[in-house]
């Protein structure tokens, strides 16, 4: 239902399974029996109070975090998901030293990786599908926060991983860049598996597939729900506005 065409090089989707999770902070439990599914080439949204375990729960997908048992964290094709999560922070996390077009191909600095011609070419590209023509060259200083934002989009997306992990990407953005960004995640993360974590219900419903709440302590993930039609979705569509008042009600429950 949620097929999309991948950009060349990016690994076919794959579901991602949470089961029986089990997390201890400061000898309390966090989460006990948490499960969730990430569907594949799907955007998840996950929403929830301050504290309840959101970005935990990220960083135990991501490898971050030691499983305590019984925990399990699978994909659906039964292969290791180490080496397939891109994980894109609050904050963007830019190298304020290297320039736009170094901070994007940072991943594979670090891994000690070849700079071929063929990945500063993909690096470009999405550097202007992003909005950012001609700043390859520039320093993070030069760039407004919207723009540092669509850099670090850029950097995880050019990773080619068939996961992606985002926790609150856009949240200290202004209400207009936010839209705009909004939309342009949906458009280049189509055909991935997505886990967004969020605070703003708008945006969970105008981009996501499936949307949940997390809470309570031990926390629970509630049900999903799934907005109608494709994202993004206006953020004054009928159903998107009226569906906001039911996902208000779960999280003020």
């Amino acid at each position: 239902m949620h097929a999309r065409v991948l950009p060349a090089g990016v690994p076919a989707p794959v579901s991602v399974t949470i089961a029986s999770a089990r997390l201890t902070y400061g000898g309390a439990p966090l989460f006990e029996d948490l499960s969730l599914r990430l569907e594949p080439a799907a955007v998840t949204c996950l929403l929830g109070p301050s504290g309840v375990g959101k970005t935990t729960l990220l960083r135990l997908i991501a490898g971050l975090t030691d499983l305590e048992p019984p925990t399990t964290v699978t994909a659906g094709d039964g292969l290791p998901l180490a080496g397939r999560v891109a994980y894109m922070a609050q904050q963007d996390l830019l190298l304020p030293w290297l320039s736009v077009l170094d901070n994007v191909l940072l991943g594979a600095k670090l891994r000690g990786e070849r700079r071929s011609p063929a990945l500063v070419d993909e690096a470009h590209g999405l550097l202007e599908r992003v909005g950012l023509p001609g700043r390859a060259g520039d320093r993070p200083a030069a760039l407004s926060g919207g723009q540092r934002q669509r850099v670090a989009l850029a950097r995880t997306l050019v990773e080619r991983r068939p996961v992606v992990l985002m926790d609150e990407p856009f949240s200290a953005l202004d209400a207009i860049t936010r839209l705009r960004l909004q939309e342009l995640a949906a458009e280049l993360l189509a055909g991935r598996t997505v886990l967004l974590v969020t605070h703003d219900p708008l945006e969970a419903l105008r981009i996501g597939h499936f949307v949940h709440v997390m809470s309570g302590g031990p926390a629970v993930v509630g049900a999903a729900l799934e907005p109608p039609g494709v994202p993004p979705r206006a953020p004054d569509d009928a159903a998107v506005l009226a569906m906001q008042g039911e996902l208000l009600r779960r999280l003020a429950g």
